[in-house]
């Protein structure tokens, strides 16, 4: 089956990058996809894939997916129900946990059940943001960072991060002035703290092998 790729478009994150992103990690792999930005919720009954970018802070990004018609039943239709893959990148991986607290408390989707909580780096001199590339260490084997290796550079741009109940949840760090959440997964489910669309080869080969993906 030809992947058939659903970029959520609720108003937040570049999304016009993230799809020229796959595309090119489908050409570069060799794989033929279609690739679709869209606010339709039939157009996320119709995707193998889902992809949910944001930016922003949790609470607004967690406002504007609920608003879209239908959307909430399709992606828990869609994802939940028919296990499709789906990645969340950024913001879009924060809306995976249980809550957000920037700006007050939010219900997430709890689909990674914790919370999105502030980064709290050890050396004060750390700003927040954290921005700017780090390196991704594993935790876990995962079918999306197959051929990435420990050490591989990401680009992070973000205040917060998920911190899952279980540990088992997290399949990647970064170093922060202490532990940051940088994906996590669960079945059928991943996120990417990074920006996979920004992060070059590593990034392509992530959604290269998310495009292969078959949970």
């Amino acid at each position: 089956m030809t992947p058939r790729v659903a970029i959520v478009d609720f108003g937040a994150g570049n999304l016009r990058s993230a799809a020229k992103a796959f595309e090119r990690a489908s050409r570069d792999a060799g794989l033929a996809c279609t690739v679709e930005v869209t606010a339709d919720a039939a157009g996320i009954d119709a995707a193998t894939h889902v992809v949910l970018p944001g930016d922003g802070a949790f609470a607004d990004c967690r406002r504007g997916l609920a608003a879209l018609p239908g959307m909430d039943e399709a992606l828990e239709r869609v994802v939940r129900r028919d296990a499709r893959p789906f990645l969340g990148i950024c913001v879009g991986m924060q809306l995976l946990a249980t809550r957000g607290t920037e700006h007050g408390v939010t219900p997430g989707l709890g689909w990674i059940p914790g919370d999105c909580i502030r980064l709290q780096p050890s050396d004060p001199a750390l700003k927040i943001p954290h921005m700017g590339w780090n390196e991704l260490e594993p935790c876990a084997a995962h079918p999306l960072l197959d051929g990435i290796a420990a050490g591989a550079h990401a680009y992070f741009v973000h205040s917060y991060h998920v911190v899952a109940d279980d540990p088992a949840d997290v399949v990647a760090t970064a170093s922060y002035g202490g532990a940051v959440t940088a994906m996590v997964a669960r079945g059928n489910v991943a996120g990417a703290q990074f920006h996979p669309e920004k992060s070059q080869a590593a990034g392509l080969r992530l959604l290269a092998n998310f495009l292969r993906w078959r949970p």
